[in-house]
């Protein structure tokens, strides 16, 4: 009696180890994946040299209302409008809900499915064929009532990566939404800077004109005296239209700039007319936050919507090797199936099948090896994106920090270049008036304080617009919420493998 059950034992262990020597065979048989990897790597913001370009200055970062620090009310209410209602916003929260959706549908793929078909059909059976009497050459209403259940045992877990995949290519649309308001909100500020340049500009323009109406007035007295002739008058009288006509092509930069801004507003060009002359102050102290090459990925929505794309195509090349597995799928259906009404509703008429379908890819003369690869050429893009976008931001960030310390310097050199820019044209005036001097000096001395003045304006407001981009570079006040349990270079090395 142990004898046999020792045989029995041993042929059960057999059978076990049959079965499994079966099923490594049919495995092995199966289409592979060998060979196909990415060596490809997220790099860290800390392997770049950057404490020289961008020291530490335990400054802040920006806050989400940045523009707030120039303190002008119709900045900020512009910056609401805008957000509000601009089309490009629009088209962004609606690439958001697609990848939602998608997301939603690839999450349904993870659940059971359950569903009810119900069909009554009249036909009439032929007399000559398969169907026996009493049906045969007779009209039957058959009716058939199918509730069924299908659940996918995703074994290797394809249909939970590409729920993962879908998840973080949703988080990659969120950030691209903040990347589109980032870009809208930095753009109607720079417009508006812009603006104000204009009407600085103006202003030069109107003193310009009114200076050279004085020196056409001194030129008619000086003609009276005899010290000046019609020459002296006549150049005087074409300065004042030149400067006319700089006055007439402002005022219309002015307009265009207008509609600029309202067509960022999402509204008509009509929007613009009402917008008011700037009244942009000077902005607060530029200082850059500590750590920042480290926390830059997690402020800045561009570095953070490449990394949720690398995070997907990992996710990506994980559902296609799932692909090279066996597919198990468990079904089952239960119903009625019966002619006529009369027996429909009766135990005799119950349906029922259950069972599992079983896809096993054997040979499929490569098709799912390429499309590993090509599911790998999109990581090493996603990666290689992520990392020239990284590179770009350190830079963004060093460039406007440069070039603000370096128009300050300018700045103090142009100030004081314009002062005494203005005192040697008041005192050529004066002494053309005294006919010391002649008119050629006076316009000289003129146009020197004029370029001083423009010198000075275009400097204060390339300081804006450079603290307005730097603003940006740092992230506009952006920051990543998003619940990520893995780090990028965790991720890249499981998809590389």
């Amino acid at each position: 009696m142990k004898s046999q059950l020792n045989r029995k034992s041993i042929g059960s262990r057999v059978s076990a180890v049959g079965v499994s020597v079966m099923f490594a065979a049919v495995l092995s048989a199966c289409a592979n994946y060998s060979g196909i990897h990415s060596d490809q790597h997220m790099a860290q913001p800390q392997s770049y040299e950057t404490t020289q370009s961008i020291p530490p200055e335990s400054g802040h970062w920006p806050a989400a209302g940045w523009a707030d620090q120039f303190g002008d009310a119709q900045l900020k209410a512009l910056l609401a409008e805008a957000l509000k209602n601009s089309p490009s916003l629009d088209q962004a929260r609606a690439r958001v809900a697609s990848a939602n959706a998608y997301s939603e549908t690839a999450k349904a793929n993870t659940m059971p499915k359950v569903g009810a078909d119900y069909s009554m059909t009249r036909q009439q059976y032929s007399g000559t064929a398969l169907v026996p009497p009493p049906y045969a050459g007779s009209w039957q209403t058959e009716n058939k009532l199918l509730a069924s259940a299908s659940y996918d045992l995703d074994l290797w877990g394809k249909n939970r990566e590409a729920l993962k995949a879908a998840v973080s290519q949703t988080q990659a649309s969120e950030a691209d939404a903040e990347v589109v308001k980032l870009t809208l909100t930095t753009s109607i500020a720079r417009a508006y800077n812009q603006l104000a340049r204009l009407y600085d500009q103006r202003d030069i323009a109107v003193k310009e004109i009114a200076q050279r109406d004085q020196i056409e007035r001194i030129a008619a007295g000086r003609i009276a005296t005899g010290l000046d002739t019609e020459v002296e008058r006549k150049t005087a009288q074409a300065n004042v239209a030149t400067s006319h006509a700089s006055l007439t092509a402002l005022d219309g930069q002015i307009l265009t700039t207008r509609y600029q801004i309202a067509a960022l507003l999402g509204a008509g060009p009509d929007r613009g007319l009402t917008i008011q002359r700037p009244a942009l102050g000077v902005g607060d102290q530029v200082l850059l936050p500590d750590n920042l090459p480290a926390d830059l990925v997690s402020r800045r929505p561009d570095l953070v919507a490449a990394r949720w794309r690398v995070d997907a195509l990992t996710h990506d090349v994980k559902e296609a090797k799932a692909e090279f597995y066996p597919d198990i799928n468990l079904s089952a259906a239960i119903g009625l199936d019966a002619f006529g009404f009369g027996r429909f509703l009766t135990a005799a008429s119950r349906t029922a099948s259950v069972g599992p379908a079983v896809h096993l890819p054997i040979f499929d003369a490569g098709a799912l090896r390429a499309q590993l690869k090509g599911r790998y050429a999109d990581f090493d893009y996603a990666v290689a994106t992520y990392n020239q976008t990284l590179v770009i931001a350190l830079s963004d960030v060093a460039t406007q920090l440069a070039q603000i310390r370096s128009t300050d310097a300018q700045l103090v050199d142009a100030q004081t270049a314009q002062e005494a820019a203005h005192r040697a044209d008041e005192l050529a005036i004066v002494q053309y008036k005294g006919g010391l001097t002649n008119q050629l000096t006076v316009l000289n001395a003129d146009m020197n304080a004029l370029s001083a003045d423009q010198a000075v304006v275009d400097l204060k407001m390339n300081r804006r617009d450079q603290q307005i981009a730097l603003a940006a570079a740092l992230g506009g006040g952006y920051i990543d919420t998003s619940t990520d349990t893995s780090t990028p270079s965790s991720s890249q090395t499981v998809a590389a493998r």
